[in-house]
């Protein structure tokens, strides 16, 4: 009992086996260099061989987990260095949260980059319908959130102040021409995908006419 409880302390990777830990212990132990050399590549091709699945893996990792199974101690020249001891086992390093506190929660960190990016634009024409495409999104999170007392000048009055006042369109016209209240998807089309769409319009539009053969 004793004996299998100290073979299992030996087994350093499980998904290996015994067979190959063991192999891996005998080329430890041979004394010439080349032929150590030789034996380690012949070890990692009997792994190829008899896990399918770990062809997948890169040749770099399997090799890595030669010098693992070796206990750091396998010298050979091999086709790469002996990863260091102190990465095995190291806990990989903390992903924190995105920095910055969004304005406003119910639109969300997108809508504060599109206004970003909607005051570098230095066209007043692009930049507007830059405006109007956020302004169009906006009411619609807007309405999900809060159906009641709503209007369009809270739209415009979150742009400025996401924008710090930088971005600006007219309420009037706004209101007017039911800018926020418009399809985007419709309105805001990049114009060689218009002509595409007119074109398959005007294909898909025409009737299917059977041709008549010609009587003799």
């Amino acid at each position: 009992m004793e004996h299998n409880d100290s073979e299992k302390q030996q087994l350093i990777l499980k998904e290996y086996g015994k067979n190959i830990q063991q192999l891996v212990q005998h080329v430890v132990a041979i004394e010439d260099r080349e032929r150590r050399t030789q034996s380690a590549h012949t070890i990692v091709e009997i792994i190829k061989q008899l896990n399918p699945s770990v062809k997948q893996e890169s040749d770099q990792k399997l090799w890595d987990d030669l010098y693992i199974m070796s206990g750091f101690t396998l010298d050979i020249d091999g086709p790469f260095p002996m990863p260091e001891k102190e990465l095995l086992g190291k806990k990989p390093p903390h992903i924190g949260y995105p920095k910055g506190q969004i304005k406003f929660k119910h639109y969300g960190r997108n809508i504060e980059k599109l206004i970003e990016k909607a005051i570098d634009i230095e066209n007043d024409e692009d930049q507007e319908n830059a405006i109007i495409y956020i302004g169009q999104l906006m009411r619609s999170f807007h309405s999900t959130w809060n159906r009641d007392n709503f209007d369009d000048n809270i739209i415009l009055d979150d742009i400025k102040t996401l924008s710090k006042g930088k971005l600006h369109i007219d309420l009037e016209k706004v209101q007017e021409n039911a800018l926020f209240e418009s399809n985007t998807r419709r309105d805001f089309k990049i114009p060689h995908q218009e002509e595409e769409h007119a074109k398959k319009k005007n294909i898909h539009g025409k009737k299917f006419r059977p041709a008549h053969k010609k009587r003799r």
